[in-house]
């Protein structure tokens, strides 16, 4: 059995503010759209992979990163 990769996700600073909703700080967001960026040029790379695969790459990395917002609301209410 392998373990599953860790979500990009995972390590990205979320912060809640006073009005009790999470944020990402910019600094978070800037890293985060260049991953995006070079993943996507990875993709490009690779004949066996298409636009298709990067964007379901996209959803499951914001699908992570909406579960931990979540958590992080729960947690201050």
């Amino acid at each position: 059995m392998t373990t599953p990769l860790p979500h990009a996700a995972d390590s990205m600073p979320i912060v809640t503010a006073t009005d009790g909703q999470p944020y990402l700080p910019c600094e978070a967001v800037t890293i985060l759209l260049r991953a995006i960026a070079t993943s996507c040029r990875d993709l490009a790379d690779d004949p066996d992979q298409d636009l298709h695969t990067a964007g379901d790459a996209i959803d499951i990395e914001a699908d992570a990163l909406e579960l931990r917002a979540i958590a992080a609301t729960r947690e201050t209410t």
